[in-house]
């Protein structure tokens, strides 16, 4: 794994936003637009390495519906912070149904330096961006940019293996009724918008029938008590960009679980992602795995009781159960004194500085489709926590020795 500086593309910007990518700049809170998609720099990996990582992914993801599996077996909920009945009840059936409910996507946020196991952070198994970047714009530049190197080639295998899922997956649609893609019209920089509708093209590409709508423009029919869309059609399937936990603490939260179709035609509206993936999305997932495999090379040692040791030798990470984007997390250095809990749940992992390129902090985004490894995404950060300030980069699988400069 190495960084490369290189000169970007000209044109670079109307480029990828003519391959999806409708916002290439970050505003700053200095008011500055800077680069998201951050082509002055690359990213090389070799093919053991990719292959690696890979193997990683399948096992850390393996490992994760085992430990849903455990979390609903022994009715662990509340160390979720999932309390209420009716939920818990409706993600217990979600996982019981799983085979009848289409499940599409997922990222893992990895540690990893090109010189050691690959560490997770987390795992956003429920509404993961990042998507459009890492399936298409980065595939172009590869192919531009390294179209004369024996070899080139990139971990990136998403937008065939989305086409494929739909398509497989398709039978477990409710039949006559379009696919509905939901974005919340509240996203300012269209980040959501973008990531729908590349989901929906993927459908429209398996040939499925597709139409978007704002979760702000569905509505609740209190004669049919149905959830409709803008012309009074029935929401029968809606992929949605939306947290599960938003959605249930809606308004009209109480009526998605009484419509909730959890497979086998029992309900009104197949959501997608299914229920069931709020026990992926959840940080106190990372406790579970450590509790169930303790001292795993490709995990870090987490709680949601307190930071424990974790406190004195290592220091640690406090996260938000369920935030995004590094939302309230806090990083708390090694100290003798007595750490203060949170006021709202947490898991408390073990403090594993992101490795830093060229004083760049780096993570990686490995994506998986129907439970198979499909592609690669990287993130840089200033800071060790990543972001919405964060930069996208490109990445190439090269013959070792890389060439130094492209």
């Amino acid at each position: 794994m190495r960084r490369h500086r290189t000169t970007p593309r000209p044109g670079w910007q109307e480029t990828v936003e003519e391959q999806g990518l409708i916002y290439p700049l970050t505003r700053h809170p200095d008011g500055e637009l800077r680069p998201y998609w951050d082509e002055s720099a690359y990213y090389s990996f070799t093919l053991p390495e990719v292959e690696a990582l890979e193997e990683t992914v399948t096992e850390l993801h393996a490992m994760c519906l085992a430990a849903a599996a455990h979390i609903v077996d022994t009715g662990r909920f509340a160390d979720l912070g999932i309390t209420d009945p009716r939920l818990t009840e409706a993600i217990a059936e979600s996982w019981r149904r799983r085979g009848e409910l289409p499940s599409l996507y997922g990222r893992f946020d990895l540690r990893y330096d090109g010189t050691g196991p690959a560490r997770l952070l987390e795992y956003n198994a429920d509404t993961p961006t990042s998507l459009v970047e890492a399936a298409g714009p980065q595939w172009f530049w590869m192919e531009e940019r390294f179209a004369g190197v024996p070899g080139a080639d990139q971990w990136n295998s998403l937008h065939e293996r989305l086409v494929d899922a739909w398509r497989r997956q398709s039978a477990l649609l409710p039949p006559g009724t379009p696919v509905h893609f939901a974005h919340s019209a509240g996203d300012e920089i269209g980040e959501d918008l973008m990531t729908v509708a590349y989901l929906r093209e993927t459908a429209d590409q398996a040939g499925l029938e597709t139409r978007a709508i704002s979760m702000e423009n569905i509505g609740w029919d209190r004669v049919s008590h149905r959830f409709v869309d803008e012309r009074y059609g029935f929401l029968r399937a809606c992929f949605k960009l939306y947290p599960w936990e938003w959605l249930v603490s809606d308004d009209f939260g109480p009526h998605v679980l009484d419509t909730l179709d959890n497979g086998g035609g029992t309900g009104s509206t197949l959501w997608i992602e299914p229920a069931w993936k709020m026990l992926l999305s959840n940080k106190a997932l990372l406790a579970v795995l450590w509790e169930l495999h303790p001292g795993h090379p490709n995990l870090l040692p987490a709680y949601v009781d307190g930071p424990r040791e974790l406190s004195r030798t290592t220091g640690y990470v406090a996260k938000p159960l369920l935030g995004r984007e590094g939302a309230g997390v806090m990083v708390h250095p090694p100290t003798e004194t007595a750490p203060a809990l949170r006021d709202e749940p947490c898991c408390y992992q073990e403090l594993a500085p992101l490795p830093a390129f060229d004083g760049n902090h780096v993570v990686l985004g490995a994506w998986v489709v129907e439970d198979e490894p499909a592609g690669l995404g990287i993130r840089e950060s200033s800071g060790l926590v990543t972001d919405g300030y964060a930069r996208f980069l490109p990445h190439v699988i090269l013959p070792d020795p890389a060439p130094s400069r492209i």
